[in-house]
């Protein structure tokens, strides 16, 4: 009998954090977190400069059934030669998601800021400009907590060197959900 009593106080403790912890996420915030690739458009922050391949990451949290918080950083310039100016982008704002069936489609509005940098050549840069994107995607289920996140941006800023401020943005990559 008295080793069944330790044993019950044993699991008490665990079995009260188990139950907490289920309570709290049938009721407390969700999210996911995202990671892939992205490629931003021809001309996007300086002229003369084709499209750049980078890394986005963004996470989110719901905030109100449908509306999410969410942060993105983005980087590009990979593989491009030293006077191609490297960006790096991070910016917040709301994101609206609907979806049944663990599909999910969502549109998003994020505002930040933008800093882009060179490391050779003639004509040597250092800037930044305030940045803003809009659009949307579609996360694709692939296993209880993951996705595969296909998404449009425009991008645009002001304070940008180019005539035509506002260019796309594709990406993909693998979402995490919890």
């Amino acid at each position: 009998m008295l080793s069944f009593l330790r044993f019950s106080r044993f699991l008490t403790l665990p079995v009260l954090f188990l139950s907490l912890g289920l309570s709290a996420h049938a009721v407390g915030p969700k999210g996911d977190v995202f990671v892939g690739y992205s490629r931003l458009g021809t001309n996007a922050f300086y002229p003369n400069v084709s499209g750049l391949n980078g890394l986005e990451a963004s996470a989110s949290l719901k905030v109100k059934p449908f509306i999410s918080i969410e942060g993105d950083l983005s980087h590009y310039g990979y593989g491009a030669a030293d006077t191609t100016p490297k960006t790096t982008m991070f910016m917040v704002g709301p994101r609206v998601t609907v979806g049944a069936l663990r599909f999910k489609v969502f549109a998003h509005a994020l505002v930040g800021g933008q800093h882009s940098s060179n490391s050779g050549g003639g004509v040597s840069i250092d800037d930044g400009a305030l940045t803003y994107a809009a659009g949307g995607g579609a996360d694709i289920p692939v296993a209880p907590f993951f996705a595969w996140r296909v998404m449009g941006d425009y991008i645009g800023g002001i304070g940008i060197h180019t005539q035509d401020a506002t260019k796309g943005r594709f990406s993909t990559g693998l979402v995490f959900r919890f």
